[in-house]
């Protein structure tokens, strides 16, 4: 299959290589289909879906598409009118009732069986002290990795610290805590954790980005401080961290206010105050909305169920 392409935002020479594999691509996925004849295609989101949905449409196939942010992406924008579905993650204005389905996002097995006291033996943390997690997603964030080491690097602990990086900026973060007097006890600073859900769930409190991840935290139960990205694509993570705040599950700092003074303030506060973080978490849980994939599921069969080229099987 043709190697597909993102849309370029600007005007540029750079759209004519997206248009070829866009066209390319739906040639490649008509053989596909007729090779495969699927009773359903399903759409992830992003530029990769355009083809394979389109296509599908195209050849008469149900389609279903699903959107994991609280913003439409634009491919999943341009597709609305071709598929008989859209579930998505949060509950967006203006996408209700009609083929959207607000079905939450569906979560892997590892953290819906999560548990704080799995999360503290993996992490080899105590059971008689709170866990702060603060992460940056897979990359890392280096504003919240540098403003982290300020805040926590020297001096003792009152919680215990899981800070998980990235791995583009661990060494800059393992050379700037080498330099401090650190409390290595309670400090605990990785680069990647295959075990994030864990983590999570043995946290006290989360301090990271406000993607799609906070439903995570929802899923979990878990309060959170949240610094949004600023140059997310339609401002969805400022969004996102304004709907868990405004349910009481998280507290928000803009990312141009983050620094070791704030970030040490605002989590020595929150995690000193049992009673608030206990609301927050409540809050949270309230949020989370399981089940998504046994929905999404569920009208994946319905339409294949409803398929002309299912009836004959």
């Amino acid at each position: 299959m043709a190697d597909l392409r993102g849309l370029e935002r600007k005007l540029s020479l750079r759209v004519f290589p997206f248009l070829w594999s866009l066209v390319k691509g739906s040639i490649d996925c008509l053989g596909i289909l007729r090779r495969r004849r699927p009773d359903v295609v399903v759409g992830g989101g992003g530029y990769v879906s355009w083809a394979p949905v389109f296509t599908a449409w195209l050849t008469r196939r149900p389609t279903l598409i699903v959107e994991l942010d609280s913003h439409m992406g634009l491919a999943n924008r341009v597709l609305v009118p071709f598929v008989k579905r859209v579930c998505t993650s949060f509950a967006i204005p203006g996408r209700e009732g009609g083929k959207y389905l607000y079905a939450g996002r569906p979560f892997g097995r590892k953290l819906l069986t999560a548990t704080a006291d799995m999360g503290r033996k993996v992490f080899g943390l105590k059971q008689d002290m709170p866990v702060v997690l603060v992460t940056g997603g897979s990359l890392g964030a280096l504003s919240i990795n540098v403003a982290c080491v300020e805040a926590f690097g020297g001096g003792p602990l009152s919680f215990q610290l899981i800070h998980v990086s990235g791995r583009r900026d661990y060494e800059m973060m393992e050379k700037r805590l080498q330099k401090e007097d650190t409390d290595s006890e309670n400090y605990h600073l990785l680069d990647y954790t295959g075990d994030l859900p864990l983590a999570t769930a043995a946290a006290s409190l989360v301090v990271g980005r406000s993607g799609a991840s906070i439903l995570e935290l929802a899923a979990l139960g878990k309060p959170a401080l949240l610094v949004p990205y600023p140059y997310a694509t339609g401002d969805h993570q400022r969004k996102n961290a304004e709907w868990m705040a405004g349910a009481g599950a998280a507290e928000v700092l803009a990312d141009d206010e983050v620094s070791g003074e704030t970030l040490k303030a605002r989590v020595n506060n929150l995690i000193s105050n049992t009673d608030r973080l206990a609301d927050m978490a409540q809050a949270s849980a309230r949020l989370g909305k399981l089940g998504a994939a046994e929905r999404i599921a569920a009208e994946i069969f319905d339409l294949a169920g409803r398929s002309e080229s299912n009836a004959h099987r």
